[in-house]
């Protein structure tokens, strides 16, 4: 792959609370238009890795590079111009509760664009539209069911047309139907805007259907055991970890089957 299409690189990074070492030596790249998977078993540091990507926490060792420029080396107005080129959704969806569904999404475009009242209240409407939400601009959070509420988190996140998505665990308690529709948001957010996915998950639906690069974080080890496509993983993984996760004690073959057809 040529630097030109890398747009993310970790390099041997460590992430610690205090003396507890969460995961060390993380080294791999995310390219343009990616759909990137954090994967791994519970408090294997997940979640974590997602908070030190997107600067909330510091890392014990280690650096990560946004087009070639280190996000530990630049100073906080650089970092604010940075993020701006970003969205994120949480699990929740992180709306804010007292806000309508209109007032959250507007946020970030009144504070971060010159547009005026008219210009913002369109471009709100269009990004509802885009997650399946048209004409729920007067709707507050509390008034959606769950899978609404991420959707409503998604538009929010792309309210800037950002270049890199990240999410954290979004198919966390929703329903079959309603994961799958959101995997298949995703990938529709990805092709209209160009961007880079990042997704922090543990649903094998969604990593087989959405992703077509990884790593895998180990607890045990507290390191990373792999990183690449996950369906190759799933062929040529010769790690017992990594294979039990990724098959869940199901046959190989089946799973395999599974990854190809939902890719």
């Amino acid at each position: 792959m040529s630097e030109e299409a890398q747009h993310i690189r970790v390099q041997d990074l460590s992430m610690a609370y205090g003396t507890r070492v969460i995961q060390e030596h993380l080294s791999f790249d995310v390219m343009r238009e990616d759909v990137f998977v954090i994967m791994g078993g519970s408090g294997c540091g997940k979640s974590t890795l997602l908070k030190h990507m997107i600067g909330l926490m510091e890392p014990a060792h280690g650096e990560i590079f946004y087009d070639g420029v280190s996000l530990q080396r630049i100073g906080p107005q650089q970092r604010d111009a940075m993020r701006r080129h970003w969205g994120v959704t949480y699990q929740s969806g992180g709306l804010f509760s007292a806000m309508t569904l209109g007032e959250n999404v507007a946020l970030p475009l009144q504070q971060y664009t010159g547009l005026g009242a008219r210009q913002i209240a369109e471009l709100v409407a269009y990004k509802l539209s885009l997650v399946g939400l048209a004409g729920f601009e007067d709707y507050y959070p509390a008034e959606l069911s769950g899978g609404m509420r991420k959707r409503a988190g998604l538009a929010r996140a792309i309210a800037l047309d950002p270049d890199i998505l990240f999410f954290d665990e979004p198919s966390a308690g929703l329903d079959p139907i309603s994961a799958n529709l959101l995997d298949e948001l995703i990938l529709q957010m990805r092709d209209a805007l160009g961007a880079t996915v990042v997704v922090v998950t543990h649903e094998l639906a969604s990593i087989f259907a959405i992703a077509n690069n990884s790593v895998f974080l180990d607890a045990e080890s507290r390191t990373m055991l792999e990183a690449g496509d996950p369906h190759r993983l799933l062929a040529e993984s010769t790690d017992a970890r990594v294979r039990s996760f990724l098959t869940r004690g199901r046959d190989s073959s089946e799973e395999s089957s599974v990854g190809r057809s939902r890719r």
